[in-house]
């Protein structure tokens, strides 16, 4: 979608295929058979440093959608409410030095062993991300136990936010990633933490509206067409066939499937031309779990808090009673009982708050996507092709490919982007797309 709306603006004519019946791809709903209402099947967030996916919103007309949050909540082991936000005046990194310090359900002692090891980590070279000694790739867990980081801390601090931005346990996460999210994220400007959320259901903004954009810019959308196989030589693409039996050829096509699935459809020709595509196959998936609550009365007027050192990890707040709490890179959950999960994400829902243990769970739902995000393990970037193929009218998109970002809406945009420069060059019309990341601060700068 970010492709094509950049490229139907270019002058170009362009047509999606869409193998379901609605637009989004993993960011969609469902529909809740007793209200009829769009339901998220997982909650999708973005933050301040998004650019490209601000930049996307505002293309195509639906930036109203998402309302932005400049305070975060987080509740303790204790249950203990602790807010967290920036201090103006204050130039990034120091911005969130005093929110940092506020987080009383960590001890003194842990805090300031945080600040040291995130000084440490943004002032790390990649190019150190590196090797260890034993001549294994880092991850971040090992990292941060290396730099003296306790158990404590790592669980309650560094694990809430990684496993959250990454979908991935710690002990997968590579140092690259959990760098960029620190850096990208909360220390090079005061506005890239700011936390970015749906005002509607991802159905209603992806598919209606994002979908009618597109149909009123000259795209045609075909919506449950299934690409059979792409054929073409070391030289050119001709054209694919669908599921239905039809052949259709165009200039340019750019295949924006998950990684699992893009071998399956090229033609052996096809294959034989792009090697970068045989790691594809080996990059690893990581689930989400979201639990759908329905009460009879609200619990909380919060719009969403994190939780520390629980099943759940965040919960949101949605139409009326309605509840979602989240639980990222679920590995552990797939031989558990869903009655069990749930009852133990209620069970800690009401250590928080008492109006849980007063209200009436109505009903539930619980929804995993066991290939929700790929895995930033360590080694995962040189299995990440480019968009520009070796054959000039193909080219790559996904949040997959290589964009210098894990698997995030901003990753999906920036891959169209670069999808889409990559086919302006081709047609001999070179523009620049790719929006620029937020400028660090002047601190920042001299200090990172």
């Amino acid at each position: 979608m970010a492709a094509a709306g950049v490229l139907c603006r270019r002058g170009l004519k362009v047509e999606l295929f869409e193998a379901r019946r609605r637009l989004g791809g993993r960011a969609g709903s469902f529909r809740d058979p007793q209200t009829g209402r769009w339901v998220d099947n997982c909650q999708h967030l973005a933050m301040g440093c998004c650019t490209n996916l601000a930049d996307f919103f505002r293309r195509t007309g639906v930036a109203d959608c998402f309302a932005g949050h400049r305070r975060l909540h987080f509740f303790g082991p204790d249950g203990a409410r602790h807010d967290f936000s920036a201090t103006r005046g204050l130039p990034a990194p120091l911005h969130l030095l005093p929110g940092l310090m506020r987080l009383g359900y960590l001890t003194f002692r842990q805090r300031l062993s945080i600040v040291r090891a995130m000084g440490r980590l943004a002032r790390l070279s990649l190019a150190e991300d590196a090797i260890t000694e034993d001549g294994d790739r880092q991850t971040i867990g090992r990292w941060l136990r290396e730099n003296g980081q306790s158990d404590g801390a790592i669980e309650r601090f560094w694990s809430v936010v990684l496993v959250s931005a990454l979908g991935e346990t710690l002990d997968r996460v590579s140092l690259g990633a959990a760098r960029k999210v620190f850096v990208d994220g909360f220390l090079a400007s005061t506005r890239a933490y700011q936390l970015i959320v749906p005002r509607l259901p991802l159905a209603e903004i992806f598919d209606r509206r994002v979908g009618a954009w597109l149909g009123e810019h000259g795209v045609r959308v075909h919506l449950g067409v299934r690409i059979k196989r792409i054929d073409g030589s070391e030289r050119r693409i001709d054209g694919f066939l669908s599921a239905d039996g039809q052949r259709r050829d165009f200039d340019h096509l750019i295949v924006a499937v998950p990684w699992g699935q893009v071998r399956s459809i090229l033609s052996r020709a096809v294959l034989a031309a792009l090697p970068g595509l045989c790691g594809a196959e080996e990059i690893e998936a990581a689930p989400i779990t979201a639990v759908h609550l329905w009460f009879d009365r609200p619990i909380t007027s919060l719009p969403h808090a994190i939780l520390v050192g629980r099943l759940g990890q965040w919960i949101f707040n949605h139409e009326p009673h309605r509840y979602q709490v989240v639980i990222s890179a679920s590995h552990k959950l797939t031989d558990r009982d869903r009655e069990e999960v749930v009852a133990q994400v209620v069970g800690e829902l009401g250590e928080i708050w008492p109006a849980a243990r007063q209200a009436d769970l109505l009903r539930h739902r619980v929804v995993t996507e066991p290939r929700a995000v790929f895995s930033v393990r360590p080694g995962v970037e040189r299995l990440r092709p480019g968009q520009q193929t070796p054959i000039p009218n193909l080219v790559l998109a996904g949040d997959w490919t290589a964009t210098g970002w894990p698997a995030t809406m901003e990753g999906a945009v920036r891959s169209g982007y670069l999808a889409a420069e990559a086919v302006l060059k081709a047609a001999g019309k070179p523009d620049r797309v790719l929006v620029d990341d937020l400028p660090p601060s002047w601190l920042a700068r001299w200090l990172l």
